[in-house]
C-alpha cells in the first residue's frame, strides 16, 4: 500500500518537529508507549491478550500457538487499521477485522470475543501508562533526582543568604535551598512510581456488568483477571463501560504535582542568575549566543524553557478532572480530550530532561555567594541578615523589648550607612548581653569576641549543612 510520509517541518505541533530533534533521546524514549503507532499496537496486545485467556480457560492453548498470536500481532500496522477505519468508520472494530486476517483460523472467532471498544481502549491506554512511566518518566526523574543530590551534598556548607518576600533573611547554604527540592521531587517520584503501579484494566462489557463473557465462562471475572494478567495489570474494582477514570487521573495529578516543583526550581535558578545576584550561572557552550543584539548576554534559557513548558502543559490539568465525568455508562466526551495525554506526558519529560541539562552545567559563584551575605544583597544593611540572632541572644539575657532594641540599631545603621556589626559596635551594653549569651553556647571564647561573630554571618547557618546532607543521602538510595 503507498503511504505518503509527511516532511518533519510540516507537523503542526512543535512536539513533532522542534522537541524531536532538540530533544531526540527524550522523544525516542516516549514514541514506543505515545505515539499514535503505540497506541494500536497496545490495543492489539491486548486483543492479543484477550484470545490467549479464552484460550487459556478453554485449556486449548499452546506454546506454538502463543507464538503464532503474537507474530500475527506484529503485522498489524497502522496504515491498515486506518484504511479498515474508512470503512467502518469506528476504530477498533477496524482493528479487529485486520487482526482476525492475521491470526491462525481456529482463534479467528476469539478475537475481541466478549469485549466492548473499551475493554481494549482503557486496558491498553493502562498498560502504556505503565510502561512509559516506568521505562522512560521515572528514569528521566531519578536521573535528575541524583544530579540534585549530588549538588546538594557538594554545596551543603556553600554560604549563602536566605530570602523570603524578595528580600534578604538569615544565612542558609546554597545546598540547603537545593535540598529543599530533593525532598519535593523525591516524594513525588515515589508517588508517581506507586500510582503507575496501580492502573488498572477491565473485561467487563458493554455497561461494566459482564453480561456478553457471562455467556461466555462460567466466572466472567476469572476471564477478566487472565486477561489482564497477560498484560501486567488487575481489574478495575468497579466499571461502566469505563475503567473508573481515577487511577490515571491520580498518575497525571502527580506527574503534575512534579512539574510544579521543577517549574519552582526554575524560577529559583533564574533569579539567582540574575545581574544583581550573580550566585548561580547555566552553562553556556562556547559557540552559544545569549542574544541576538547584545553580545555580553549569557541568558538562563534553559530555565526559562522549563518554566514555560510549564505555562504550555500545566492547564491540561483541567481537561484531566474533566474527563472524570461521563454520562451514566458511558458518553464519548473523553474521546478526543484522552489523546492528548501524550502530548502532555511528553511535555513533562521534556522539561524533566531540559532541568536535568541545567543542574548538570549549574555553577556556583562562591565570591559573589559570600558578598551578598556579607553585604547588603542588593539594597538595605550590609550584614543586617545578623539582626535576629542578635535579637534572639538579647531576648534570652532577659531583655523583654528585645527585638524592638535590635530594629532601633537596624534603623540606626541604615540612616548612617553603615554595617549591622558596626551600629551594634555602638551599643556596648547590648553587645556586651549578647556576648555573654554566645560564650555561654560555646559560639566565642568569651564575650570580647561577640562582635566577629556578627561581622562572620556564613557561621550563623542553623542545621542548613546537617540537612542538606541528610537529604542528599536519603533520596539518592530512591
Amino acid at each position: 500500500m503507498e503511504t505518503h510520509v509527511r516532511a518533519i517541518f510540516q507537523n503542526i505541533s512543535p512536539l513533532d518537529h522542534r522537541y524531536s530533534l532538540s530533544e531526540k533521546s527524550v522523544f525516542d524514549s516516549l514514541v514506543p508507549w505515545l505515539s499514535e503507532e503505540a497506541a494500536i499496537a497496545a490495543c492489539v496486545k491486548a486483543e492479543i491478550a484477550l484470545v490467549i485467556a479464552h484460550l487459556s480457560v478453554r485449556g486449548t492453548l499452546t506454546g506454538a500457538l502463543r507464538e503464532a498470536l503474537e507474530r500475527a500481532g506484529e503485522q498489524v500496522t497502522p496504515e491498515e487499521v486506518y484504511a479498515e477505519e474508512e470503512k467502518t468508520r469506528h476504530n477498533v472494530r477496524a482493528l479487529v477485522n485486520v487482526l482476525k486476517t492475521k491470526v491462525p483460523p481456529e482463534a479467528a472467532p476469539l478475537v475481541h470475543l466478549g469485549a466492548t471498544s473499551v475493554d481494549i481502549l482503557d486496558t491498553g491506554l493502562s498498560w502504556r501508562m505503565a510502561g512509559v512511566t516506568r521505562r522512560a518518566i521515572l528514569p528521566l526523574l531519578r536521573k535528575l533526582e541524583l544530579l540534585l543530590c549530588d549538588f546538594t551534598e557538594r554545596e551543603a556548607e556553600t554560604p549563602q543568604v536566605g530570602r523570603t518576600h524578595g528580600q534578604s533573611a538569615v544565612p542558609i547554604t546554597v545546598g540547603f535551598a537545593m535540598a529543599e527540592y530533593v525532598s519535593r521531587l523525591g516524594k513525588s517520584i515515589l508517588e508517581i512510581e506507586r500510582r503507575a503501579g496501580e492502573l488498572k484494566g477491565k473485561l467487563a462489557g458493554a455497561v461494566g456488568a459482564y453480561n456478553a463473557s457471562s455467556l461466555i465462562v462460567r466466572d466472567p471475572e476469572a476471564l477478566e483477571r487472565r486477561y489482564l494478567s497477560e498484560l501486567g495489570l488487575e481489574p478495575s474494582e468497579h466499571s461502566t463501560q469505563l475503567v473508573e477514570p481515577e487511577y490515571l487521573l491520580r498518575l497525571l495529578l502527580e506527574f503534575n504535582t512534579a512539574f510544579g516543583i521543577i517549574a519552582n526550581l526554575a524560577d529559583d535558578l533564574r533569579s539567582l542568575q540574575r545581574s544583581e545576584i550573580g550566585e548561580l550561572r547555566e552553562g553556556f557552550a562556547a559557540d552559544q549566543v545569549g542574544s541576538s543584539t547584545m553580545p555580553q548576554k549569557r541568558n538562563p534559557w534553559n530555565s526559562e524553557h522549563v518554566k514555560s513548558l510549564w505555562k504550555a502543559f500545566m492547564p491540561r490539568v483541567m481537561t484531566f478532572f474533566m474527563d472524570q465525568v461521563s454520562e451514566h455508562q458511558r458518553d464519548l466526551t473523553n474521546s478526543a480530550s484522552q489523546r492528548f495525554i501524550a502530548d502532555y506526558v511528553t511535555g513533562f519529560s521534556l522539561a524533566v530532561s531540559r532541568m536535568t541539562s541545567v543542574i548538570e552545567g549549574l555553577g556556583v559563584d562562591r565570591e559573589r555567594l559570600l558578598a551578598n551575605l556579607r553585604g547588603s544583597s542588593g539594597g538595605g544593611i550590609p550584614g543586617g541578615v545578623m539582626a535576629e540572632p542578635a535579637y534572639i541572644l538579647l531576648a534570652e539575657s532577659g531583655v523583654s523589648g528585645a527585638h524592638e532594641v535590635i530594629r532601633k540599631i537596624t534603623l540606626a545603621a541604615e540612616k548612617e550607612g553603615v554595617s549591622f556589626a558596626a551600629a551594634l559596635a555602638k551599643e556596648p551594653v547590648t553587645l556586651e548581653r549578647i556576648g555573654v549569651k554566645l560564650a555561654e553556647l560555646g559560639i566565642i571564647a568569651d564575650s570580647g569576641e561577640a562582635l566577629y561573630f556578627f561581622e562572620k554571618p556564613e557561621h550563623y547557618r542553623g542545621l542548613a549543612a546537617e540537612k542538606a546532607k541528610a537529604l542528599a543521602n536519603k533520596y539518592r538510595l530512591i
